[in-house]
């Protein structure tokens, strides 16, 4: 079993960047796909970004494409969610998640999930 911790949110003006942090516990990330998710109050958890285990895959969804990154530093077990000119319209509880098997965006397939970090943007 691998436990995550997400960390790095923050209340940030629109315009501004941030960078998540998914830090694994209990077993290494190498061998696990990572998904990130966002959860907006009121709304259902939606895909951000996901990246395979060797890192050379990754993929986006329409409203982050050209302003997130997603990275993985295999040495210190971490992923990364860099998110750039960010928007209001970004808030929501961001979550990362990891399974094996094939890489995926569809959040029911994920496996091992984190508690979520807070991302707020203010306009």
């Amino acid at each position: 079993q691998v436990q995550l911790v997400e960390s790095g949110g923050r209340l940030v003006q629109a315009g501004g960047s941030l960078r998540l942090s998914c830090a694994a516990s209990g077993r290494t990330l190498s061998s696990y796909h990572i998904g990130w998710f966002r959860q907006a109050p009121g709304k259902e958890r939606n895909f951000v970004a996901a990246i395979n285990w060797y890192g050379d895959i990754t993929y986006y969804a329409d409203s982050v494409k050209g302003r997130f990154t997603i990275s993985r530093d295999s040495a210190k077990n971490t992923v990364y969610l860099q998110m750039n000119t960010l928007k209001p319209e970004d808030t929501a509880v961001y979550y990362c998640a990891a399974r094996t098997g094939r890489l995926s965006i569809l959040s029911y397939e994920y496996t091992y999930w984190g508690q979520g970090t807070q991302v707020t943007v203010s306009s």
